[in-house]
């Protein structure tokens, strides 16, 4: 089996996982006693370089990066996110690190609570505010979701370097298609269901999106109640809820090799946030959603109740694919064959609030 590198951040502190020869080892916590909202794995290098946004309750956030698989993790010496003075605001924590295609060598987006998107050219080591997302016409307007005022997905196209896409809680979708320079917002089909008018332009609270890696131009979507599909990189977005047993949630990846392939965690209802129906079960979709297959082989038959939240579920690139999910009861699944069986790995771990998982070997 492929060796896997499985970076899980966690209330209190990143634990690392590595599967050799297919014997998995936990190791952690790093970072004791901080919340680790956001990770990255930048595998354009030789060596996978880990990007870990970190919360102190003391030192307030800051990324830290590894090149020894988080063996040791380096943290710059001033700030490597840090809000100018002209913005009259603070960072109050990193919630996404994305490292972009190919098309763009050691370029790392870190999207941020209050709602802010950085740009880094030196791998994330350094990062300056797109100030454009930052004085969009429609900021004002923008209100907090549950968890805050947040750039939570960046989606990058690898194909072209300028292509962007953002999602922002609670202000929905904006892309770029100039490298950053302009943003539209780009919500067209996606309902906003606790406001008067369920069409706006922007305001709809889009929990995650994941990109079709075999067509970039498919995306996928999980909104506050609804999943839907975009064919034309978020132009237009289609409702492919059905056949869930709720479409609310908060999760979605896609598969690394098979179009038309994408994984969600229902969750009961905005107000009842436990799997839907108490079952701890992953739905896949390999039609592109129109139909969608309940996965459940190696996970608790018993009534459940550990929520997954938006970049707790993730993919690595291996062949067969490996899915992986924790929840906040502290438990952390991985699948080894695409989502058809499934392990636990951990249990009792701080309640889980991200994973990122990328073959090394």
């Amino acid at each position: 089996m492929t060796d896997v590198l499985l970076a899980v951040g966690t209330r209190k502190g990143l634990f690392i996982g590595r599967r050799r020869h297919g014997a998995w080892e936990l190791s952690g916590p790093h970072f004791p006693a901080q919340a680790v909202y956001s990770l990255g794995i930048d595998t354009r290098r030789p060596t996978p370089r880990l990007l870990a946004g970190a919360d102190s309750a003391h030192w307030g956030p800051s990324v830290f990066h590894s090149d020894d698989l988080g063996e040791t993790w380096r943290e710059p010496t001033s700030p490597a996110v840090k809000y100018p003075t002209y913005t009259g605001t603070s960072l109050e924590r990193v919630w996404q690190l994305h490292p972009a295609g190919p098309a763009a060598p050691d370029v790392v987006y870190a999207g941020t609570e209050p709602g802010g998107l950085f740009r880094s050219e030196d791998g994330g080591e350094t990062f300056e505010l797109v100030r454009s997302l930052w004085d969009h016409p429609s900021r004002e307007k923008w209100v907090p979701g549950g968890g805050g005022l947040a750039v939570h997905t960046v989606i990058t196209d690898p194909r072209d370097a300028a292509a962007v896409t953002v999602a922002v809680s609670t202000a929905g979708v904006f892309r770029s298609r100039d490298g950053g320079a302009g943003w539209a917002p780009s919500n067209h089909g996606v309902k906003a269901v606790f406001l008067p008018d369920q069409h706006p332009e922007f305001g709809q609270c889009v929990h995650k999106i994941a990109q079709d890696p075999v067509n970039p131009d498919r995306l996928y979507l999980q909104n506050h109640w609804g999943v839907y599909r975009s064919d034309d990189a978020g132009a237009r977005w289609t409702d492919i809820g059905g056949g869930l047993p709720s479409d609310f949630g908060f999760t979605v990846a896609a598969h690394p090799h098979r179009g038309d392939t994408a994984y969600v965690f229902p969750i009961t209802a905005d107000a009842d946030r436990v799997p839907a129906g108490h079952r701890c079960r992953v739905y896949r979709t390999a039609d592109a959603g129109r139909s969608w297959e309940a996965l459940g082989d190696g996970l608790p038959e018993q009534d459940h109740y550990g929520t997954v939240l938006r970049d707790a579920l993730s993919v690595d690139d291996a062949d067969p694919a490996g899915v992986y999910f924790g929840n906040r009861n502290g438990e952390l699944y991985a699948s080894a064959d695409d989502g058809d069986s499934w392990r636990q790995l951990a249990s009792h771990l701080p309640d889980v609030l991200c994973v990122r998982a990328a073959a090394v070997g």
